[in-house]
């Protein structure tokens, strides 16, 4: 058995998200997600760079959110989610608002429905956390990719965010100390969570997380056979902080945040290789 899908399967990972869709799709089209609106959207994006022209694969679109944004940067975006109801979300927006973005309801473990080298860009933005098979995906991703495409994504920071996160507090009652254990604990569970900034009675989420090493995840880009071009440890920035104090901690103690940029190599690459 893959160990990415112990005890967890793909088919209750859609049902998870599907039970979620509404009241996430909601909270996030009000703006409750401080954490994406200020810290990690403006950064990923800066790390994304220029989409304009490119065909672009969003692997876990979810509602939409940022397909539109990659959209509206010029890109000719094509939108997967395990979730039918978050991707019957998305397809009433587009209605609502047209950008021209094609939405399937399908895992990105198995992008079939696309040939060879269909995309110049895979995108996933905070969405390989939740899948229970990390290898299969970015298999799945090189192969759609065309030669010499990246592949660009972001995940919360398997070096901080472990099952033992915590934090100290200070003598002003102020996070002040990080806490990190269970590290090597690879078994996924269930998370209840809300957004920081929701409102008190905002009823909280039931999502799947799934925990990997830093090693494991470059290894299995490597086994793929990606090269690795970039990484970033996102900040927020002091702006972010002033206005939303809770986000101080992660600027002054640990990365929330992995960006990770790779590319399949070119045709003229892989033969200068063989040489």
């Amino acid at each position: 058995m893959n160990e990415d899908s112990v005890n967890c399967s793909e088919e209750q990972v859609a049902r998870c998200w599907d039970e979620s869709a509404s009241s996430w799709t909601e909270q996030v089209r009000k703006g409750f997600d401080i954490y994406r609106e200020h810290f990690n959207n403006p950064a990923f994006f800066q790390f994304l760079g220029s989409l304009r022209g490119k065909k672009v694969l969003d692997a876990g679109c979810g509602e939409g959110y940022n397909t539109r944004i990659m959209a509206r940067m010029g890109a000719k975006v094509t939108a997967v989610d395990i979730s039918a109801r978050l991707i019957d979300m998305a397809q009433r927006e587009e209605r609502r608002d047209p950008l021209g973005i094609q939405y399937l309801v399908t895992s990105f473990t198995d992008l079939s429905t696309f040939e060879d080298g269909s995309f110049d860009t895979v995108v996933s933005t905070m969405a390989l956390d939740a899948s229970p098979n990390l290898g299969k995906a970015i298999g799945e991703f090189f192969r759609v990719l065309r030669s010499g495409g990246e592949l660009i994504f972001s995940i919360q920071h398997p070096c901080f965010v472990t099952k033992g996160l915590g934090w100290l507090k200070d003598e002003t009652a102020k996070d002040s100390k990080l806490t990190v254990s269970h590290y090597f604990d690879k078994r996924p569970q269930l998370e209840e969570w809300k957004f920081s900034y929701a409102l008190p009675n905002t009823r909280p989420f039931v999502t799947p997380e799934f925990y990997r090493t830093l090693s494991r995840i470059f290894k299995t880009l490597i086994s793929a056979g990606f090269v690795l071009k970039d990484v970033e440890e996102p900040r927020p920035s002091p702006e972010a902080c002033k206005k939303f104090p809770k986000m101080e901690k992660w600027r002054k103690h640990a990365a929330l945040f992995l960006y990770i940029r790779c590319q399949k190599p070119s045709l003229k690459e892989k033969r200068g290789r063989t040489r």
